[in-house]
Order: structure tokens, then C-alpha cells, then sequence
């Protein structure tokens, strides 16, 4: 494959021939890569992880795997190469991620144990918390985290570009939620977008504008880096908690607490996603949700998985497949939102749920309906696919197409 590769320009400059040459050679090692791993995925996780003593998160994980087997993933120097093209530029590498990591979500042993991985507290939350304890603030740049009150606010701030999601936010992100669980002083998390300098909201406060276009249309929206890492991340946190190694923590081994959303304005595509993972979703009478998967090409996170079991199948076809826009007052709104106030309204709207949520009894029936909801191994297997549909649909014309129709826009 490298040998066939080396004597080819850059995707975008072959012929059709050989475009198809290409093609039939990825799909033939594929085929094998997924055979092997079918056959083997437990004995390589054990391998990587000292049979799984060690706790990988996904980007630590397919890295080891390039270096102990060699061909099995893309290295480090590879993906470097590709990140440095655009997505219409690219070979597709990050597929073969999908591969491996769709292989070991599956496997009922590396599976689980991956997904704990996740929800660990990152390094860099840990390093910020005494910071955070002591003074009750964190600001980052994409997001600034308060605590008042015994609430942790968690304020989106990418006011240039509508709160579009890049790796940047999905980092700063996962910082935030990490010390919103690990400070006791913090009873619940409220998640609200700041105010706008974009020419065309400046001075207003915006939920969220999904993911950045831009930065997919460059090839800088990795599947590893920020796809699955958004969903396994932080994400994930906001339902489950992030697991420590607390001293008594035999009987609820994840910190959870429960989660207020406030959107202003939209929550588009991934800021849609968001909402499906919160205990109260408070919206502005002038806001609208909407996730515009068919329009961008690309799956929207777990959306498939969750809006179906808020409002239904035949409403999720309508928003997923069908680019439907769910206003705030519209009936059907309240699968995804609990309470319509207007804008000037949501500050003290926020504060009675942050107060309804702070109730003793909260966290363990939280923790009993997010348990059926959505048990583990329904979300391990959804992402198990995920991880392979998404790659694939990165490197699909129609999608590479759109993204550039759309990096004008800068978010979706």
C-alpha cells in the first residue's frame, strides 16, 4: 500500500484510474485489518494496556497500537502529514482508526474498560483544581468556568465564531465539566454560550453553532481528537461522571451532578446534541434547536441514539434525515426542552433549577434514569459504530463538498 502510494500525487490530482486503484488496495487491507482484529482485538488491547491495567483514552490508545503494530493504525508521523492537507486532500488514514476502534467498543472486555478510560479526569483538570478550589475560577479560551453559589457556570466564549466546536472547545470543555465534578463546592453545572462579537449576534448571547465548517473543510476536525473524544469525553461525563480513585468509592465510583443547560438564540448540530444529556433545559421564547445532519453529511454525535428516546422515532426523522427546525414554543420542542421563558427571564429561571436540582435525593434517581435510559452497553455499542460510519463519511465527495459550500459560514 505505502509503495503504491508513494509513486500517486495527492488525492485530489489522480485520475480516475487511479482513484480506483487506490480505492480497491484501502479496501482490501481493510478487509484484512478488520479480519485481524475480529479475531485478536482482546489480545491487542491487553497488549497496549498490560492487560488493562492501564487506563488509555483513545488518543494515547491508537497511538500505541501504531507503534506495537505496525500497519494496524496510522502513526504519528502519517497523521501529521494528512492534518496538514485539507479534508479533500486527504488519503482517509483516519479510517482505519475507525476500524480499531469500532473493533475494540465491541469487544465486551476492552470495550468497557475504554469507556472508563474516558471518563477519567483529564491531566490537565487535575493540575487546575487546586487553582479552581481556591479561587473559583477558571477561564480558558473557549470556555470560562465560575463558581457561584454552589454552581458551576460554564460559559461558552468563542464570541468570533458563534461557539462552532473545534478540538480547542471540545478540550476546554472537558477541563470545565472535569473540575465541575471534582469541586465540592459545586452542587450542580449550568452551561450557558456567552455574548457574541460575530458581526451579526454582537452583544447578544448564543447557545451554540454546532461544528466548526471551517476547520473541517481545512482537515482540522479529527475523528480521534474531537468526534469521538466530544461523545467518550466530556460529554459522556455530563451523564455518567468522571471516575476517580477515591477512598470509599466501592458503592458510586463516578462523582456525577446534575446538569442545567440555558440556550439564547440557537443550539445548532452539536449544541443540539448537548441538550439530550441534560436533567433541565431552560430556552429562550425566541431560540430554536435544530441538527442539520443531512445538510453537513456527517452523523450527529449520539443524536441518533438520544432524540429518538425524547420525542420519538418519527420526530427524529423529521429533525435528523429532514433538516426540521424545532422552535422553542412549538409543541414538539419539549422533548428537548423543559422550560420557555423570555430572554430576559432565563437568569432567574436558572437559579430556581439549580435550586430544584441541589435536593438530596437528586443524584441517585438521576443516576437511576440515565442508568435506563441509556445502559452502557447500548451507548458502547452506538459508539462501536459510530467510530467506524463517522470516519468513512469524512472522506465521502458529498461531505467534502458541502464543507467547503459552507466555510464561508465558519460554523453549521
Amino acid at each position: 500500500m505505502d509503495e503504491l502510494l508513494a509513486g500517486l500525487p495527492e488525492p485530489g490530482r489522480r485520475s480516475a484510474e487511479q482513484r480506483a486503484a487506490v480505492a480497491a488496495a484501502h479496501e482490501e487491507a481493510r478487509a484484512l485489518r478488520a479480519r485481524f482484529l475480529a479475531a485478536h482485538v482482546d489480545d491487542v488491547y491487553a497488549e497496549l494496556t498490560a492487560d488493562r491495567a492501564r487506563y488509555l483514552r483513545i488518543e494515547e490508545l491508537v497511538e500505541g497500537a501504531a507503534a506495537a503494530f505496525p500497519g494496524l493504525v496510522p502513526d504519528a508521523a502519517r497523521l501529521k502529514e494528512e492534518r496538514g492537507r485539507e479534508q479533500a486532500a486527504k488519503e482517509g488514514h483516519e479510517i482505519d482508526q475507525g476500524i480499531f476502534l469500532r473493533a475494540v467498543l465491541r469487544s465486551p472486555a476492552a470495550g468497557p474498560h475504554l469507556l472508563d478510560a474516558m471518563l477519567r479526569p483529564t491531566p490537565r483538570a487535575l493540575d487546575l483544581l487546586p487553582e479552581f478550589r481556591r479561587t473559583g475560577r477558571v477561564a480558558m479560551e473557549a470556555v470560562v468556568l465560575e463558581r457561584r453559589a454552589g454552581a458551576a457556570h460554564l460559559t461558552m466564549c468563542r464570541d468570533d465564531r458563534l461557539n462552532a466546536e473545534d478540538e480547542r472547545q471540545v478540550e476546554d470543555m472537558e477541563t470545565a465539566v472535569d473540575l465541575a465534578l471534582l469541586d465540592t463546592g459545586v452542587r450542580v453545572g449550568v452551561l450557558r454560550g456567552g455574548e457574541m462579537s460575530h458581526p451579526r449576534y454582537r452583544g447578544r448571547r448564543v447557545f451554540s453553532a454546532g461544528i466548526n465548517l471551517k476547520m473541517l473543510r481545512s482537515g482540522d476536525i479529527p475523528l480521534v481528537g474531537f468526534l469521538l473524544r466530544r461523545e467518550l469525553g466530556y460529554i459522556s461525563k455530563i451523564v455518567r461522571g468522571v471516575l476517580t480513585d477515591r477512598p470509599g468509592a466501592w458503592h458510586t465510583p463516578t462523582v456525577e451532578k446534575p446538569w442545567v443547560a440555558v440556550v439564547d438564540g440557537f443550539a445548532i448540530g452539536g449544541g443540539a446534541q448537548l441538550l439530550s444529556v441534560f436533567d433541565r433545559v431552560i430556552a429562550a421564547s425566541d431560540s430554536y434547536v435544530s441538527l442539520p445532519a443531512a445538510k453537513e453529511g456527517i452523523i450527529p454525535g449520539a443524536g441518533n441514539l438520544r432524540l429518538g428516546r425524547c420525542g420519538g422515532p418519527r420526530l427524529a426523522r423529521q429533525v435528523i434525515l429532514h433538516g426540521r427546525r424545532l422552535h422553542a414554543t412549538e409543541p414538539d420542542a419539549r422533548c428537548v426542552i423543559d422550560e420557555v421563558c423570555e430572554p430576559d427571564a432565563l437568569d432567574g429561571a436558572a437559579e430556581r433549577a439549580v435550586a430544584d436540582l441541589s435536593a438530596p435525593a437528586v443524584l441517585a434517581n438521576r443516576r437511576m434514569i440515565n442508568l435506563a435510559e441509556e445502559p452502557p452497553d447500548a451507548f458502547r455499542a452506538y459508539m462501536a459504530e459510530f467510530a467506524l460510519q463517522q470516519a468513512l463519511r469524512l472522506y465521502e465527495e458529498d461531505v467534502i463538498t458541502k464543507a467547503g459550500r459552507f466555510a464561508g459560514k465558519g460554523a453549521s
